[in-house]
Order: structure tokens, then sequence, then C-alpha cells
């Protein structure tokens, strides 16, 4: 509560800033501007429902797993992201930006007992000390070119830089940062890290952590660098849309349902990075007005993000908490077994699925109208290429709600398809109040959405110097038209009509009562309903894996048993397994290759230390011929 009223206090306020003794190279400060408070907002926030819901959830591990350390953990995690979006020194950050990989990382393997557990650890620690590294490279050229280390010295030295150098920024910045994010090819670890961890630290990991990574990526691009490329623009628009089709493609077909929420989440970092690419098309082509709707729309998606995704991983660890389980196959019935679990996660589904009027409708909305905005424009390539942008966060948003469709579906309704959903049990109250904190966001995010653009809008303001909010007007029922009226939406009037006809079939249903004749549900021939016989999510998504095989690259593997002739087969196994392309064909080729060099370059490991001592002789006299011939 604490950093919720502080945010709002810097918002609607000044910058806060806090310098603590040290030298001028590592000044141990922290600052607050509008941007730092937003991010702030949203981590405690989400720290808010996820800690409440903990209570209840670590219920899992007493007797099992050393609470203790758990909870000293969990704190320095959520600590070091608040500093990570305060420290106003380079140094400084990559200080706090390293602990909280590492605490992070030590949350990921807290179940280090499984195999599974430690390789998720190990291949999130490379990847994201892979992306410190580019990041190191950023802040390296940015402090060589403003003599100092110091944030506000970077955004100072930013527009005399040359351009190259410049550019070399943002791609070191958007790899960096990017790995850290999701984005795609640099998503690998999410879909391990993510099914790896606890529930509780996965919320806050998807839902905020992966979110200082694009905090530090709007303040590098528009606070450092200025966003003044329209190139740049263009690569964060078509990195967002690649990375946005690529994480629903593969949630689609995900059967474990914390993966399909890891990569649900390359996609939602996806639409962000398409609302912020827009954005920067929009102020290199000296439209800030533009801009600012396009920034407006993915800091809202970025909030409720955190709000719905929070929700979601939350309602997953439930059902891993009362069934055991993760495979959504093996679930079924639990809306019947888990009721205020089932409404509480369909919530989530309907928000994330970006359905009127709950939040994710309304950040993916601003999104796309901002991307149809750009046919105002006169450059060519950028009246294509925003519509293209705009096409597939639509595909995007049809394949969410086909997946989260079979999320909901398969697992909650119908029959249970095993023992651990048959005894399952509605879980206790802290885990239900957490995530009822966030479903009640989800709908007011949804409904209430113009007591929110005030709030983004002074910070857009700081970010592309345009503010919008002076030209948008409210109507009867909550309507929203910004900029001129080209766009209009009535969140409220929404829900009001969704209320009206869901409540027609039962006021239908009341007038003919007495009239009413029951008959039996038809089965196909069968007298009892199996649960054998129900649909599986696999077979309610195999249209999407045929019409996309090209992407899958399905492997199909039979294998039959015979009992006394060939001709009579006593077994029958089916097998379909998805191709991990990035993996095979990117990932395993690189590690071969360094792995194949390094054991070329270990044989001047001979072990003998006469052979070391000629190696330094040999380097003493390659530096001596260097000093001789005029080198400095």
């Amino acid at each position: 509560m604490v950093g919720i009223i502080f945010s709002l206090s810097v918002v609607f306020g000044e910058t806060f800033t806090l310098t603590l003794p040290g030298s001028s190279f590592l000044e141990f400060g922290f600052f607050a501007d509008r941007l730092a408070a937003f991010f702030i907002l949203v981590i405690s926030i989400a720290v808010f429902a996820v800690s409440i819901y903990s209570i209840g959830y670590v219920e899992e591990y007493f007797g099992k797993k050393n609470i203790g350390s758990f909870g000293f953990l969990y704190n320095i995690f959520i600590l070091s992201m608040i500093l990570v979006v305060t420290a106003r020194n380079a140094l400084m950050f990559l200080i706090v930006w390293e602990l909280m990989s590492v605490v992070s990382y030590f949350l990921v393997v807290y179940e280090h007992e499984k195999p599974e557990t430690r390789k998720a650890g190990f291949i999130y620690i490379v990847m994201t000390h892979i992306g410190t590294g580019f990041i190191l490279l950023s802040f390296l050229i940015m402090a060589g070119a403003s003599g100092s280390f110091d944030f506000g010295k970077f955004s100072a030295a930013g527009a005399s830089m040359p351009p190259m150098l410049k550019d070399l920024v943002f791609l070191f910045a958007l790899i960096g940062f990017g790995a850290k994010a999701g984005i795609v090819p640099l998503h690998i670890w999410l879909p391990y890290a993510h099914p790896a961890a606890p529930s509780n630290v996965s919320a806050l990991m998807s839902g905020v952590m992966i979110k200082t990574a694009i905090y530090m990526l709007i303040r590098v691009f528009f606070d450092f660098l200025g966003a003044g490329v329209l190139w740049w623009g263009f690569l964060v628009l078509a990195i967002g849309a690649i990375s946005a089709l690529t994480g629903i493609i593969y949630a689609v077909v995900e059967t474990d349902i914390k993966r399909m929420l890891a990569f649900s989440s390359i996609e939602n970092i996806g639409i962000i990075l398409i609302g912020l690419g827009a954005s920067m098309i929009f102020f290199a082509s000296a439209s800030p007005g533009l801009a600012a709707i396009a920034i407006i729309a993915a800091l809202y998606h970025l909030l409720n993000h955190s709000v719905f995704k929070g929700l979601l991983f939350m309602g997953a660890g439930s059902i891993m908490f009362s069934t055991h389980t993760k495979n959504i196959e093996k679930l079924g019935g639990l809306i019947k077994k888990m009721p205020v679990t089932a409404v509480l996660f369909l919530i989530g589904v309907l928000a994330i699925s970006a359905l009127p009027p709950f939040s994710g409708f309304v950040s993916e909305w601003l999104t796309l109208q901002s991307l149809l905005l750009g046919f105002g424009l006169n450059d060519t390539f950028t009246r294509i290429a925003l519509p293209v942008g705009a096409a597939a966060l639509a595909l995007t948003g049809a394949l969410a709600a086909f997946c989260f469709l079979k999320a909901f579906g398969i697992g909650f309704l119908a029959l249970p398809r095993s023992e651990h959903a048959e005894h399952a049990k509605e879980v206790n109250m802290p885990m239900l109040i957490g995530m009822g904190i966030f479903a009640l966001l989800s709908v007011l995010l949804g409904i209430l959405p113009f007591y929110i653009l005030p709030y983004l809008d002074r910070i857009s303001q700081t970010l592309v110097d345009a503010s919008v909010y002076h030209s948008v007007s409210f109507g009867v029922l909550g309507t929203i038209s910004m900029p001129a009226g080209q766009i209009s939406m009535s969140t409220p009037a929404l829900l009001l009509l969704m209320f009206i006809c869901l409540s027609l079939p039962f006021i239908l249903y009341l007038y003919k009562k007495e009239h009413r004749v029951l008959y039996e549900t038809w089965g196909c021939g069968q007298p009892v309903s199996m649960s054998r016989n129900e649909y599986t999510g696999t077979a309610f998504t195999k249209p999407v894996e045929i019409w996309l095989a090209s992407i899958y690259r399905p492997v199909n593997e039979t294998q039959a048993t015979y009992s006394v002739s060939p001709k009579l087969k006593e077994s029958f196994k089916f097998e379909s397994r998805i191709e991990r392309v990035f993996e095979q064909h990117i990932y395993s080729p690189v590690i071969g290759f360094i792995l194949g060099k390094s054991r070329t370059i270990k044989a001047v490991q001979t072990g003998s230390i006469h052979a070391y001592l000629s190696y330094i002789f040999g380097v003493l006299v390659v530096l001596f011929m260097f000093m001789i011939l005029g080198g400095r």
C-alpha cells in the first residue's frame, strides 16, 4: 500500500530523489519520476495480491521445505525490483539488476530436487547473464559519451552522440533487456523457468519482473536516446508482432498449464512492444499526439497484463495445490469441485482473451486503434507496416481467445479425467482473496479506463512531450473519444449490454418454468457418459496444429502390439509432439559449436607448470615487441 500511495503522489507531483553518501563514480542514489512511479505502482499492486495468496500457498511446503529461506528470498526479490526501477546510476543499476537475477534464480530452483527444475534454473541464469553482458556494453558506450555513469548525464549526452553509437546502444539495449523480457528468439528461458518456479513466484516473475526490462527499454529509447530514428520503431514493432504471434501459437498447443501461461507472457510482451514500436514510429514521424496514444496503450496493457496474468498464474497454482498436476488433460470437472477458483480463473481468461468489458479488451483496443491511425501518415512504408502490425495483433487476439477457451473448457468443465481431479477441493481463503483482488481489478480496469487515462497521459507527456488527455471527451455511459472522435469506446455500456444478454436466458427460463420439458443430453448413443469419451485439449487444438504444421513441425510416433495374429492388434499407442524449433535450429548448433571449440582449446591445459610458464614468457615477448615498435 505504501508503494501505491508513493507512486500516485509522484505521478501527480514532482520527481523524488534520494542520494546516499558515496563516491562520484558510484553514487548510491535513487530517484522516481513519473515513469518509475508507474512501475512502482504495478509492482506494488502485484506484490500486495500475491503476498496474500502466498500465505495460503506455502502450506504446500510445510514439513517439506525451509519456508524461512523462501520468505527471505521472496522479500529480497521484491526489494530488488523496486531498486531496479529507481536506480539512477548505471553501476548501481547493474548491481541491483544482478541481485534481482540471482535471487529470482534461487526462487526458480526452490524445488531443486527435481531434474527439470535444475535444468530450468540453468537455462534462466545463462540467458539472463547473456542479456546482462549486452546491457553492460550499452551502458559503457553511454558512459564513454557522457563521461559519467549517472542516468541524468546519459539523457544529456544522448542528443549529441554520433548516429552509429546511438544505433549500437539501441541494439545492445534491445538484446540485453529483450532477453529478460522474453522477446523472440531470446524467450527460450520462459517456458522452462515459469513452470519450474512456485506459482506465487511465477505470478511475480511474469506479472512484474519481466516488465522491469520494458521499463529500461522505454528509459533507454525515449529518455537516453530520444527515439528519433524511424527504423528503430519498425524493428521494435516487427519484434513485437513476431513475439506476440509466436508466443500464442505455441501456447495454443500446450497441455502444461504453466508452460501455456509462460508462452502467453511472450505474447503479451509482444503486444506491449507493438504499442511501444508504434509510438516510436509516430514520434520519429513528427506525430507526438499519436505517439502519446500508442505509448498510453502500451503502458495500459502492461498494467493489465500484470493483473490478469498474475490472476491466471495464481489460478494455476490453486489447481496444482488441489490436484497435484499441471496437465490440462488430467483435469476436468473442477467447476463443481472448486467453484470460486473457477469463477476467478474465468475472469482472468476473459481478460486475457481481450473480451469486453474486461481489462485486456481496453488496452488491446487502444493499441489496435493507434496502429490504424497510421493511415494518416505520409510515409508509404509506415502506412503499410502499421496496418500489418494491426493484423498481427488481431490474429493474436483470436488465437488467445481460442487458447484460453481450451484451458477453461477442458480444465473446469465436463467430467474429471483423473483421480486427482476427482478428489479436488476448494483452496484456502488467503489464496482466494489474493486471486479475488486481481479478478476485481481485471473488471475495474476494463469498465473504468477513463480514471486511468489522466495517470498515463502524465507519463506519456514526459516521454513524447505531448498530452492527449485535453482532447479526450467523455460521453454518456463513460464513452471515451480521443482525439477528435477518431477513437470512441464505452466499456460501461458494453458491461450493461453483456449483463442484459446474460440475463435473457434466465428470464426466459423463469417465464416458461411451468411449461418446460426436460430431456437427457444426447451422448452419441452412449447410455452413460464417461471421461474417456470427452473431447481432449489435444483434439481441440488439432485443427490449428494442422493449419500451422509448417511452424509446429509435429513429430508423430505410433506403436502397436499384436496378440496371436499380426492382423489382430492387442494395443495401439500414438504419440505426437511439437518440434522445439528455436532450441534445435538456433541454440543447439551454437552450443555444439562452442563446446567443439572449447575441446580444441582445452589442449593447452597440459597440467604442466613448465608449459604455463612458457605461455607467460611468450605473452611478455609479444608485449615487449609491441612496445619496441612504438605501440602505446
